[in-house]
């Protein structure tokens, strides 16, 4: 267990430390950039809430029930007030965020760990009657409904989607039988397909992706220049700092789409470093998951290594023209506080999960050589 702990932490570390490089040649020519002001901020304050989470015994948030759904609760509230007008900050045209003065937060990114926490509980909690209908399907999805409307509301149907994503990982572990999930899975699919359809802007985002060179100098124009930015940076990237397509040329170059920023300035070396990265955070998660002393710490590190692995996906699958674009940050490389806590956080309960099965299976060890010791 300590070598996935530790290939977890350096992973998160390098990958937080390329983020600070890169979010300090975003700023260039840019004054007013707050990057590197804010950016330290927020990833010291993720850095305590992982130092907390990892040191703490996960476990303690199913000896207490009420902490799960207090959470979640809390979460819904909170998205809840984002869609009020006067009191959530509509950037955009969407309504995402909670703050007072500067400071700005994202309750979606709390729904997450928050709903990953409360379907771990609830599938430990009623893990023989997963297979049922009622138990496995409808109140799961019924909590679940509930978070993704709000988040569909504010609009932000790529956050919707990964949380639905995740949720349906989750939910398959626990025990859900296929014949009940695909069903509805098959119907929300073709509910948003039709949504999307009908919404101009997400159709022409996917009308887009498929004409890229058409609307190069429209709403495809984040994805065309991306690509140019990756193109133009080669195998060892035209240098630290000196990438073009950073001032002004690529919309959001410090958030959704720094990926394409690494790949001009670092070139595809660094592009595949960070990919292997992420290949290897997720294979430690799955290997927590797998080795965890119980139910509920197999389910809560298997919802929040896939919650970390889609979102890579979709981030890097969106900058190389894979996926259309869906407005997801890249996890401890975006510049953004809300995601960066989060995330951290995640990490956080990776560790402890490690932490507590380690401790299971020395115990087992000092058992089975006492037994071996004791034995005639």
């Amino acid at each position: 267990m300590k070598p996935a702990t530790t290939i977890l932490i350096f992973c998160v570390a390098a990958l937080s430390a390329l983020g600070m490089v890169m979010l300090f040649s975003a700023s260039t020519g840019q004054p007013e950039a707050r990057y590197l002001i804010m950016q330290p901020i927020w990833c010291a304050l993720g850095l305590g809430a992982c130092l907390v989470a990892a040191s703490a015994d996960y476990r303690w948030l199913k000896k207490y029930p009420w902490i799960p759904w207090a959470v979640l609760g809390m979460a819904v509230i909170l998205l809840a007030f984002a869609l009020v007008p006067g009191i959530g900050i509509k950037t955009n045209g969407a309504r995402r965020w909670l703050g007072i003065g500067s400071f700005r937060f994202q309750p979606s990114e709390l729904a997450k760990i928050a709903l990953i926490v409360a379907l771990a509980f609830y599938g430990e909690r009623y893990q023989r009657q997963m297979p049922r209908f009622w138990r496995g399907m409808v109140i799961p999805a019924l909590l679940i409904s509930v978070v993704l409307a709000l988040v569909f509301l504010e609009p932000d149907v790529g956050t919707a989607l990964l949380i639905g994503a995740v949720s349906a990982v989750v939910l398959l572990i626990a025990g859900i039988r296929w014949k009940y999930f695909l069903p509805p899975a098959c119907l929300a699919l073709i509910a948003l397909g039709v949504f999307i359809w009908h919404n101009p802007m997400r159709s022409g985002r996917i009308y887009s992706w498929l004409h890229l060179e058409e609307t190069k100098q429209d709403k495809g124009l984040q994805a065309y220049q991306a690509m140019v930015a990756l193109g133009s940076g080669g195998i060892t990237g035209v240098g630290l700092g000196d990438g073009r397509q950073k001032l002004g040329f690529v919309p959001e170059h410090h958030t959704d789409f720094i990926f394409s920023i690494i790949g001009e300035e670092l070139g595809l070396a660094a592009t595949l470093g960070v990919v292997i990265a992420f290949s290897a955070i997720v294979y430690c998660g799955v290997f927590v998951a797998w080795n965890a002393c119980d139910t509920f710490g197999m389910l809560l590190a298997s919802g929040v290594t896939f919650l970390l692995g889609f979102q890579a996906i979709i981030n890097i699958g969106v900058v190389t023209g894979t996926f259309p674009n869906k407005g997801l940050s890249l996890p401890f490389i975006s510049y953004g506080g809300s995601n960066m806590v989060v995330m951290l956080a995640c990490i956080g309960l990776l560790i402890s999960i490690a932490r507590q099965a380690a401790g299971s299976e020395r115990v087992l060890h000092r058992l089975t050589d006492s037994n071996a010791l004791n034995s005639p």
